[in-house]
């Protein structure tokens, strides 16, 4: 990721000059799809984390939805997909969006796809599986304790998810 002042890359609509918080024009919304979260505790209220490989921060399992796939299935998937464990989903933490977190992605140095994300954010526990981080996605995942999650690198928009769904009963909406 990288500033967005400098953008040339024909694949990124321009739909006028508004900027935003990092200098990026409006682009498509929301993006080729949603993007799946997915909050999973334990028996003991520790956190499903994972730490990326692309950029070495610890997140909650994950990703875009594919065509033909439910919010929940989404959610399913990643959670398979980056930690071998399979869930269930058991509710909704809630729908983020947030005009100041854009995000670019880049193909070398030139950027690829900018994204303004909503983020459905789903509750989940496991079922089964074991974890079994996928080196192309997942450095390392863990359990975590809610009291030590200050020790660990998580992008500011990702942790108020993971504090609205471990404080919260009632999903968030915003």
């Amino acid at each position: 990721m990288r500033s967005l002042g400098q953008q040339n890359d024909r694949r990124v609509p321009q739909f006028g000059p508004r900027p935003t918080a990092t200098g990026a024009r409006r682009c498509r919304w929301p993006g080729s799809g949603g993007l799946g979260l997915l909050l999973a505790t334990d028996a003991d209220g520790a956190l499903l984390l994972l730490r990326r490989t692309d950029n070495d921060l610890w997140t909650i399992p994950t990703g875009g939805i594919k065509t033909g796939e439910t919010v929940a299935e989404c959610g399913v998937r990643e959670c398979r997909e980056e930690t071998g464990l399979e869930i269930e989903i058991t509710g909704l933490v809630g729908i983020f969006s947030d005009p100041g977190h854009v995000i670019a992605y880049m193909h070398g140095d030139k950027i690829d796809e900018v994204r303004q994300p909503i983020n459905v954010c789903l509750r989940g526990h496991v079922t089964g599986g074991k974890i079994q981080p996928n080196p192309r996605e997942s450095r390392e995942v863990r359990w975590v304790d809610a009291g030590q999650l200050d020790d660990y690198a998580i992008h500011p928009a990702l942790r108020r998810r993971i504090d609205w769904g471990l404080h919260h009963q009632d999903p968030h909406v915003g």
